[in-house]
């Protein structure tokens, strides 16, 4: 699969947060999160592997019991099954990988 660079595609998975499906496989799902800033991403599990990289913005993250401020550049991986949830501190950019693929999120883009 190639996915060319375009801004279309983005859907509102809760008010102020977006993603958008950047391309999948058989066992991963890379996707891109806009968040606007005072948003916040309710405490939730889920049993798909996450692991994100934080381009612009800022986050007040909680995995499990731990919370962190990312900055730009700050990574993270969230086992399957583990809550969390974010703070959006500032507009943000995140990427974010999840295994296996979240079908969910590909109906959603389908219309499904």
């Amino acid at each position: 699969m190639f996915t060319p660079a375009n801004d279309s595609g983005y859907r509102e998975v809760l008010p102020g947060v977006r993603l958008k499906t950047l391309a999948h496989g058989a066992k991963t799902h890379f996707t891109e999160f806009h968040l606007e800033k005072g948003r916040v991403l309710p405490q939730h599990a889920h049993p798909h592997e996450q692991t994100g990289y934080l381009i612009s913005g800022g986050l007040r993250f909680t995995i499990g019991t731990e919370t962190f401020d990312a900055k730009p550049g700050d990574c993270w991986c969230v086992p399957g099954g583990v809550e969390h949830g974010a703070v959006v501190l500032e507009d943000t950019v995140a990427i974010e990988v999840f295994s296996p693929v979240r079908e969910d999120y590909l109906a959603a883009a389908d219309g499904g």
